[in-house]
Order: structure tokens, then C-alpha cells, then sequence
């Protein structure tokens, strides 16, 4: 009996860590990628195909918009709008960090927009994996305060 209650306790952590899973083999090459699948999603001016990078709790902190971005339906809204402007960015510079089911992108990039203005800004993203693929956890975007 005694033997039974020990192992109960054993089992159901062990089985609290199956179901946490694995923590995806993620290498600096494979979070850079996430940035260009989301900015390949801008080229596809869909703000659906946008917002389907972020986790559902996701938080965005625009560039563009005073206004924090918690939901999807926000996000949306937000996407609908700034993918008026058919913004393409590119990285400048980036420091990565990866964890066991999260990782950090930081740095700075420039987005050029449709009629050919360009905007340098900071940014932030942090990534969850979510048992299947990396999901955006949150993003914040800032216009550098300095011109060149």
C-alpha cells in the first residue's frame, strides 16, 4: 500500500512532464526565420495571415498606434490599417535569445512602405512554443527617437 501512494505521486509528475513536452532544438537560424515568415505575411496584405503569428494572449505594442493590442480582433484591426501603407521591413541589427519553449529577438530594423518612405524603429519580439510551432508572445515596436 505504501509502495502504491509513493509511486502515484511519482507517476503524475512524470506525466506533468510529458505533456509540457519537449523543448524544440531551436537554433539562432530558426527564430532569425520567424521575423521573415512575419514579414512575409505583410506582403500577403492579410491581416488575418498576419495575426495567425500571434498567440492567442499575445501583446502588441505598435508603432504606429497608441493603442495596446491584446486581442486578436485588436490585432486585426490594427493590421487592417497598417497594412494600408504595404510595409516591407528588413533587420539592421539583432541580439537573440533562446530558452527551453521561449526566445527573445531584439534589435533594430527599418520598414519601407509603398510610397517609398522608410521608418527605423526598435524591437522586441518574444516567442512561445506552443507544442507545434513558435507563436509571436509579445511585440513592441518604437521609432528610434534620434534622426540620422
Amino acid at each position: 500500500m505504501k509502495k502504491t501512494l509513493m509511486i502515484l505521486p511519482l507517476a503524475g509528475l512524470l506525466l506533468a512532464a510529458c505533456d509540457r513536452g519537449e523543448c524544440p532544438n531551436a537554433t539562432e537560424a530558426d527564430i532569425a526565420a520567424l521575423f521573415d515568415r512575419w514579414n512575409a505575411s505583410l506582403a500577403t496584405l492579410d491581416p488575418q495571415k498576419v495575426a495567425a503569428n500571434y498567440a492567442d494572449n499575445a501583446v502588441l505594442l505598435p508603432t504606429v498606434s497608441n493603442e495596446v493590442r491584446k486581442t486578436n480582433a485588436q490585432r486585426v484591426a490594427y493590421f487592417t490599417d497598417f497594412l494600408k501603407l504595404r510595409p516591407q521591413g528588413v533587420i539592421d541589427s539583432r541580439t537573440i535569445k533562446i530558452n527551453c519553449n521561449t526566445a527573445i529577438d531584439a534589435g533594430v530594423y527599418t520598414f519601407t512602405f509603398g510610397d517609398g518612405s522608410t521608418v527605423q524603429a526598435r524591437y522586441t519580439y518574444t516567442y512561445v512554443w506552443d507544442g507545434r510551432k513558435w507563436r509571436i508572445s509579445t511585440h513592441h515596436s518604437s521609432a528610434m527617437p534620434e534622426s540620422k
